[in-house]
């Protein structure tokens, strides 16, 4: 699809959400307690799923109201969401990607989490702003995600490699540990925003935003990561690998480091022959901290009516207690968004400590354009390919994604 027909598209679609937002449901006094409510995900991966399930069933029990899980797959959920909006037929409670959250509040369908009695007090910043919409709050998330570097340490000891903490050392060490059909690094850069989250460590790290794409601190960071692939670091292929066909280069030996996500680790923890270390993104220059982008998903409870809102602020106040945070944590291989909780969940996961350590300084991917967000994203997304495909080079595949995400 063309970026002018996505324009469009994206025009005619916030039309249609201004002109069918739904009103306030009534808080009608003196209404029974609602004993059930409907929540909807997309954990749809078995692993995923069932740790969920059983999160949702422990708060079941523990507040005494009956919880209806709906699960779509990923790419499902925004579209499923947007029309149960314009429609009024939302679940009581969602879990939702962190970047779409403010797409949907702008629609006012979310109800302020305040109404609920959730506060905002003790979550790391960035994950109170990926939640926030016009100055308030309406969702959070009991735990995050984020990427980082994970390598091989056999092949790094073997070939004499430290693992890398600056741009100067992945280049170094990536060829290095090229040989014999053997890449020393595998990264995702399909042109969706799997694309651009990969992206994005790279590019903030280096001191660009989201609202001028081609910047000389941009355009540095996207000429960095072409010379991977250029070099013959990193394969060609990655502009058709997303994050699990990454993992399965890494795997399967044919890429020595990848950058990929905390999600990954029990899947390489099968792997009783790999011994894996993991490290922070490198930085452009030593004793910088990696800007990464805050993964995720926030819950946030839909205006349906008094007494369902009421249900499903309980419940989700029940995931987001400290118990619950650590067990969802643990379970997903997640970071808690609590400073507190995090700082005690990385003591007891140590292969976990390298995502901790980073979402203090991570961003929520929103925070700077809000709804707008989406598009940008997709240009970003649309000009790393560029780049990396040899189509255009970097200052000028971003020069056009500016021009394509507009002002």
């Amino acid at each position: 699809m063309s970026v002018a027909r996505r324009a469009l598209l994206l025009a005619a679609s916030a039309a249609l959400l201004a002109a069918c937002s739904p009103a306030p449901a009534p808080q009608t006094a003196n209404a029974p307690a609602a004993t059930s409510v409907t929540e909807l995900d997309y954990y749809a991966d078995e692993q995923g799923s069932a740790a969920w399930q059983k999160i949702l069933d422990a708060c079941a029990a523990q507040t005494g109201i009956r919880i209806e899980r709906q699960t779509v797959p990923t790419a499902q959920m925004l579209p499923k969401i947007l029309q149960g909006a314009s429609s009024k037929t939302l679940p009581g409670l969602l879990f939702t990607d962190n970047p779409t959250l403010q797409q949907v509040a702008a629609t006012g369908a979310l109800t302020p989490l305040s109404d609920y009695g959730i506060s905002a007090d003790g979550y790391y910043p960035g994950i109170v702003k990926a939640g926030t919409y016009q100055d308030k709050v309406y969702g959070v998330a009991p735990g995050v995600n984020g990427l980082a570097l994970i390598y091989n340490q056999d092949l790094l000891t073997a070939a004499g490699v430290r693992p890398p903490s600056t741009w100067d050392e992945l280049s170094a060490a990536a060829a290095k540990l090229t040989k014999g059909g053997k890449y020393g690094l595998a990264f995702s850069a399909i042109p969706s925003e799997e694309g651009t989250w990969q992206f994005l460590p790279f590019f903030w790290s280096n001191g660009a935003e989201l609202s001028r794409l081609d910047s000389p601190q941009g355009v540095q960071a996207l000429t960095y990561v072409t010379g991977l692939v250029t070099s013959g670091s990193a394969s060609k292929s990655v502009v058709t690998w997303n994050q699990n066909d990454v993992a399965d280069q890494f795997v399967a030996g044919n890429a020595a480091m990848m950058v990929n996500g905390s999600w990954n680790l029990a899947r390489l923890d099968e792997q009783k022959a790999l011994h894996y270390g993991v490290v922070p993104i490198p930085v452009p220059k030593a004793g910088a901290k990696p800007v990464v982008a805050l993964g995720g998903e926030v819950g946030a409870v839909p205006v349906t009516s008094g007494p369902t809102q009421q249900a499903a602020g309980k419940v989700l106040s029940c995931i987001l207690s400290e118990p619950t945070m650590l067990r969802w944590s643990k379970a997903h291989a997640y970071i808690p968004s609590k400073t507190a909780v995090a700082a005690k969940f990385g003591a007891e996961q140590p292969a976990m400590q390298a995502f901790v350590d980073e979402v203090g300084s991570a961003r929520s991917r929103t925070a700077e354009l809000g709804e707008r967000y989406p598009k940008v994203s997709q240009a970003l997304a649309d000009a790393v390919q560029a780049s990396l495909t040899g189509k255009q080079s970097a200052d000028q595949a971003l020069k056009t994604a500016q021009q394509a995400a507009g002002s």
